[in-house]
């Protein structure tokens, strides 16, 4: 393991949370805590990254308990630069999962299932798994999209998988950049390639405590707009973009770099999660939702 240097690791981070955090005053007061923490000798016992970004996190989120606000562990070794371990690991585990496409079945009464997992791949990567899927799911008479093992991921993806979903423009999130000061609007895209499910028939997403995230995203966006039917646990709770930093080989400082705005609800999921419209146990979440989508369909 690479040899620490406590000091360094610890000013670095609290040097990129009070640049970046979307919420600047708070950003600055944690890495003033964190500053006072290393001063104070919190650290010293941190015998392994490990060790150290544990408890650098545990500071991290004190203030609010923003999960995406870490020093993550690595146990590979990353590169250094923005967002570099991010992209590390995402060419690992595209190839690893079909570029987050690893199930579609087709279930009795013409029910389609689509499995997005581990993550929402960027585009570059997941466009053509996104659209074979997708295409082939529009034949269907309804849908279910498997969201319970899915962490997060692009909400460009995001924006792209709702608009097989919708047959006119729909506004469906608005994400705050702090860098920008600025609101980004977001709309299903004009154009998909293949073809779309459409607006009119069924859909149903399945979530669990650990759905995450771009993933929450996803699953917010469509039962706020009333287009899916949300079935299974209250999901993970994280509603804000972050960005990535290598301060160590071992340790990356997670930050949070935006924030979402939805157009119905005028907020987000941020620390409450997703609440499913149909509450079960995720292991039981696919055979309830087959069940209301058989129901449904009459």
């Amino acid at each position: 393991m690479t040899s620490l240097d406590h000091a360094d690791i610890v000013r670095q981070t609290a040097d990129l949370v009070a640049e970046h955090y979307v919420f600047p005053e708070l950003g600055d007061k944690i890495a003033t805590q964190l500053r006072a923490a290393l001063a104070e000798g919190r650290y010293d016992a941190a015998g392994d990254a490990e060790t150290l970004g544990r408890l650098v996190t545990e500071d991290l989120q004190s203030a609010n308990d923003d999960r995406h606000l870490r020093l993550a562990f690595h146990e590979t070794p990353v590169p250094t630069g923005k967002d570099a371990a991010a992209e590390q690991l995402m060419v690992t585990r595209a190839a690893d999962s079909c570029a987050g496409v690893p199930r579609f079945e087709l279930l009795d009464g013409a029910v389609a299932l689509v499995e997005l997992a581990p993550l929402l791949f960027p585009l570059r990567f997941s466009a053509d798994s996104l659209t074979s899927v997708l295409t082939l799911a529009a034949q269907a008479r309804a849908l279910i999209v498997d969201l319970r093992a899915n962490r997060g991921g692009d909400p460009y993806t995001v924006q792209f998988i709702c608009s097989y979903l919708f047959d006119e423009p729909t506004h469906i999130n608005t994400q705050y950049w702090r860098e920008a000061d600025a609101e980004e609007q977001a709309w299903t895209l004009p154009f998909v390639p293949g073809r779309r499910f459409g607006a009119e028939k069924p859909v149903y997403v399945l979530t669990s405590g650990t759905t995450f995230s771009g993933a929450e995203e996803l699953t917010y966006d469509l039962q706020q707009l009333g287009r899916a039917v949300v079935v299974g646990e209250r999901t993970g709770g994280g509603a804000h973009p972050r960005n990535g930093w290598t301060v160590h080989p071992h340790l990356e400082a997670t930050i949070p770099v935006g924030r979402a705005i939805n157009p119905t609800s005028g907020t987000n999921w941020e620390g409450t999660g997703v609440q499913p419209d149909i509450e079960v146990p995720a292991a039981e979440a696919l055979e309830r939702a087959h069940r209301e989508a058989l129901a449904r369909l009459g």
